[in-house]
């Protein structure tokens, strides 16, 4: 690759960026992030990046407000020692799940995330499996919004799994449901829920035909997986065989590792947009998938001024 694509990783996914790096046959960038005895946050640079074109890989997972922040905080450097173009590579962008002012006197938080992040020097966004698609809109940089369906898909299509259907947890999730579906050559089904309050959904019914299939639970994100133990209690409770399930996005918080142990599942595929902790990797239900590959592309696309749409299916 050339000399002027550099990669960067904060804290939040060292593992992915060294991947990325490995895929791309580039080293990594050097720099060092320490904390003041208070707790702030000191990052240099210890390299020349003047006209580099620089990718910084730092997802905003737990803890989501601090890797924010070492984020904004790079990019700022970046901009003050004259690198060329600052990506900021957001394999899971944080704050998306308050897209809209559905409440009284709430904020738009993905909005303000946004914000900050072209406020910090941000001049593209590369990004995956977004909570709601249209938080594309919110900047004013290109955002490159790339799927982990071709990873997810292909695991799924080397299982040839017989009789299946794909299952959305929600009306939100039909689309990629329908997507998973068509290219397993799978019936689609859909659970109606409704949302009592965050983090807690009451599953109602199962809408569509699962009984005698094996079904396969399709979602962005698992956060306390309330949603999906639910609903395949709904699937076993109408009729379902296996269940299994696939998400892009594995946030598992609180007692979600606990909830993904105890369900009847048999599978839940997760990628490594977010890092797993050791504990969480105990869990024999729990498969990661690398997207490192996807994400190599799309940097070098970037890089090359190549076409990335190639990637967004």
């Amino acid at each position: 690759m050339s000399d002027l694509l550099k990669v960067f990783s904060g804290s939040a996914n060292p593992d992915l960026a060294h991947e990325i790096c490995e895929y791309l046959r580039c080293g990594m960038g050097k720099a060092s992030m320490t904390r003041f005895s208070d707790g702030e946050i000191y990052f240099q640079i210890e390299e020349n990046v003047r006209g580099a074109d620089v990718f910084i890989v730092q997802p905003s997972c737990t803890p989501v407000d601090s890797n924010l922040m070492e984020l904004f905080l790079m990019i700022d450097a970046f901009k003050r020692s004259s690198a060329r173009r600052i990506t900021a590579v957001l394999p899971y962008f944080g704050y998306a799940r308050q897209d809209r002012k559905d409440k009284p006197r709430v904020p738009i938080s993905s909005k303000l995330v946004s914000d900050l992040l072209v406020a910090s020097g941000t001049h593209r966004l590369l990004t995956m499996d977004l909570h709601a698609p249209q938080i594309q809109g919110f900047f004013s940089i290109p955002v490159d919004h790339l799927f982990a369906a071709p990873v997810l898909v292909d695991h799924f299509q080397k299982l040839n799994l017989p009789k299946l259907t794909v299952v959305s947890p929600d009306a939100g999730g039909v689309e990629r449901a329908r997507a998973f579906a068509k290219r397993l050559h799978a019936e689609l089904a859909m659970v109606n829920k409704r949302r009592l309050e965050a983090n807690v959904a009451q599953v109602m019914n199962v809408i569509g035909d699962v009984d005698g299939q094996n079904c396969l639970v399709v979602d962005d994100m698992i956060d306390t997986a309330g949603t999906l133990v639910k609903t395949v209690e709904a699937l076993k409770n109408n009729g379902a065989v296996k269940v299994y399930a696939c998400a892009t996005h594995p946030v598992l918080s609180g007692p979600a590792v606990d909830r993904i142990e105890k369900s009847q599942l048999e599978e839940v595929i997760v990628t490594n947009t977010i890092p797993l902790s050791a504990e969480q990797r105990k869990c024999k239900k729990i498969r990661t998938l690398s997207v490192a590959k996807l994400l190599g592309e799309a940097v070098k696309a970037i890089h090359d001024e190549t076409s990335v749409s190639g990637l967004f299916i």
